[in-house]
């Protein structure tokens, strides 16, 4: 699975800047950081924030955001998750209400997440077992390949994300929240009129994808 898309509010590469970036272990590595004078959307609540992302809609129905999950804590992910799992379910539409507001200091790593898993064993696991039989597939594919076991070996699962910086907008303003995802934090891209979550993950190190 591949997705890539296009901010709502684009940023400004020319104020993307490299500054420390804390990991779990204590330690800290320089990465290239997003910023914007923009009115964003934020929702400030009991331990954490949240930052809500859209990407341009364009000609296609769907409405796509991100969602950037980043505790208060510099080692608080793992309390942050499991907190976000006792009060709700995030596959529904219940995700926290946040407003657009001004920013003061405001940063965003540049990163990219790729992972790869075999799946065939789970899918099995599951009671999918027609499709790694043989001849599992003979009876759907055209006639020329009559006679021949069809059959799925493997399955593997790809998926990407990257996410970085497109474009310009500025604006100046007055009463402002800060939003610094310098430490890890939690993400989702989800379709907004459904809520259904297409990418979820955990950005642990911005320079190890």
């Amino acid at each position: 699975m591949y997705f890539k898309g296009i901010w709502n509010e684009k940023f400004d590469t020319s104020v993307t800047k490299d500054s420390d970036c804390y990991l779990l272990n204590g330690s800290s590595v320089k990465v290239p950081f997003m910023t914007s004078y923009k009115k964003r959307y934020i929702g400030d609540f009991d331990g954490y924030k949240v930052l809500y992302l859209p990407y341009n809609q364009g000609k296609d129905e769907c409405q796509f955001s991100m969602y950037i999950f980043l505790p208060d804590a510099k080692d608080g992910l793992s309390t942050l998750v499991e907190k976000l799992a006792s009060e709700f379910e995030l596959p529904e539409h219940n995700l926290p209400l946040i407003k657009k507001v001004a920013v003061g200091e405001f940063k965003i790593p540049r990163f990219n997440i790729s992972f790869g898993i075999e799946t065939t064993n789970t899918m099995k696991e599951l009671g999918v077992i027609l499709p790694f039989s043989a001849g599992g597939f003979t009876k759907i594919v055209d006639s020329s390949f009559e006679g021949e076991n069809l059959y799925v070996s493997n399955i593997f699962h790809k998926s990407f994300i990257e996410v970085n910086e497109e474009g310009t907008e500025v604006a100046k303003c007055i009463h402002r929240e800060d939003f610094v995802a310098d430490h890890p934090f939690l993400f989702l891209i989800r379709e907004v009129s459904t809520g259904t979550i297409l990418f979820a993950g955990q950005v642990l190190n911005p320079v190890v994808g």
